[in-house]
């Protein structure tokens, strides 16, 4: 047995970065805190920190840590109580026929195409159009953790390729990119729903979607998954109307 399954998260050094401008709201400048180094960070070490509001971007696994802002918010979906509404039941329907299939993470030029597509028709001047090869690959090809890459096919053609972590209590949703073009589709709501029911198939309890910030439309549709929970002054709580 590897000695790395048994480090404590005390053996982790943090630290703050700089101030940089915030993807999300408009105006304001956010920081991360780092945990490092990162090749202590394995699969069981990667669960604790995901208790405390962690995610990982390839190798760097990080919090948001503003002086002046809490909106960024972990969101996480109870897998086995999630009771699909109409429109995502719409969206299972529709895009039942594709063949999904899991694979190591992988380099392939076909996933590399779809994702310039993809980021170029979702995310035009947002940074994220502009990744060359090397930023991709270091994006979501790297992971010192249990990751699985997930192919989407429609009748042999890509049509979608989801990035996924395997942990202790359930699957952390890392990245998914889709042919931006499909008239009428609904591939990421599919997907969403793809992961809550491969967690429940493997008796996992969470889905994990990553932040969840209120005043920001881009991340409104994760509290559509229901029940969904979000970690507010260090403690999970129910995300419902209450708190919506």
């Amino acid at each position: 047995m590897s000695l790395l399954n048994d480090i404590p998260i005390s053996a982790l050094r943090f630290y703050t970065t700089a101030p940089y401008p915030c993807s999300y709201l408009p105006d304001l400048q956010a920081c991360s805190q780092v945990a490092t180094p990162a090749f202590l960070i394995n699969t069981k070490l990667y669960s604790e920190l995901l208790q405390y509001g962690f995610r990982r971007s390839g190798t760097y696994t990080y919090r948001p840590h503003c002086e002046h802002c809490s909106a960024c918010v972990p969101l996480r979906v109870a897998a086995k109580q999630f009771v699909p509404n109409r429109s995502q039941r719409r969206a299972w329907a529709q895009h039942a026929g594709l063949d999904a299939s899991l694979h190591r993470l992988q380099d392939n030029p076909e996933y590399y195409q779809l994702y310039q597509r993809y980021q170029s028709a979702r995310h035009k001047d947002g940074g994220m159009d502009n990744d060359d090869y090397e930023s991709y690959q270091q994006f979501l090809l790297q992971s010192h953790i249990d990751s699985l890459l997930v192919e989407f096919r429609d009748q042999g053609v890509l049509r979608m390729v989801s990035v996924i972590d395997l942990l202790s209590d359930g699957l952390s949703s890392v990245y998914t990119f889709y042919e931006p073009d499909w008239p009428r589709a609904s591939f990421g709501v599919y997907n969403v729903l793809w992961q809550i029911e491969l967690c429940r198939k493997l008796e996992l309890d969470f889905v994990y979607l990553g932040y969840w910030i209120k005043d920001s439309r881009k991340m409104a549709y994760k509290t559509a998954y229901q029940p969904a929970q979000g970690l507010i002054d260090g403690v999970w709580r129910a995300l419902d109307k209450e708190v919506l």
